[in-house]
């Protein structure tokens, strides 16, 4: 649950390979949104999809490649008997000692890069009509407008937020609000959308509106 995907002091990841040879569409939204909803619709419409946050557990979880890093640099309490990373244990220090972020970050980011990097160049070269790129943190982290052609965005009121994310994560309404206020406010995201995808009440509209969103992309 802890958001691991937001700034680095790492070098920032680099999409200039693939500019001008696909479309780059970035997908966002406030946690709880239903940013993994309308991805998965995308894929199912046949979207070529690359969540950051799929591969943050996937290099923190068992035998994951930031496992022995992580365990070297916080100590096998952080760890869980599975040997995936403990993250409601890490959520914990990082809000309380910022510079824990920084550590964890310094550790996950340039492994997220590289697969990022490596699955991008897998789908273009299967002929992916364009790619998405599924970041919680985008507009946080200041790297990817830049090398974006499209930016989606994935909205509803923060009260569904709360709701839906103590709903599926068994979190406290304030351990919801302070995640929500490590992240750039509703209107930052809005403001930079190209699309923007109303989440708030019935997901069959919401599913409607994806389904819209990818047929303009691909008529590109």
């Amino acid at each position: 649950m802890a958001q691991f995907s937001s700034t680095s002091q790492s070098p920032p990841l680099d999409l200039s390979f693939f500019k001008g040879k696909i479309p780059l569409v970035g997908l966002t939204g406030g946690i709880g949104a239903g940013k993994s909803a309308i991805a998965l619709h995308l894929a199912e419409l046949g979207a070529s999809i690359i969540d950051s946050d799929q591969i943050a557990h996937l290099i923190t979880g068992p035998n994951g490649a930031a496992i022995e890093a992580i365990r070297q640099t916080f100590g096998a309490s952080y760890l869980l008997d599975s040997g995936a990373l403990n993250r409601s244990k890490m959520r914990q220090l990082i809000f309380a000692e910022p510079q824990a972020k920084l550590q964890l970050e310094a550790i996950t980011h340039p492994l997220i890069r590289e697969e990022t990097l490596r699955q991008a160049q897998r789908q273009m070269d299967d002929g992916a009509d364009y790619l998405v790129f599924v970041v919680p943190l985008l507009i946080e982290s200041g790297l990817w407008l830049a090398h974006l052609n499209h930016l989606v965005v994935v909205d509803c009121s923060p009260e569904n937020q709360i709701m839906r994310v103590m709903q599926r994560s068994q979190l406290k309404r304030a351990e919801v609000e302070q995640i929500m206020q490590s992240q750039v406010t509703r209107e930052a995201r809005l403001i930079h959308a190209d699309t923007i995808i109303n989440n708030d009440g019935d997901l069959a509209l919401a599913l409607q509106q994806t389904s819209e969103l990818h047929q303009r992309l691909t008529r590109r």
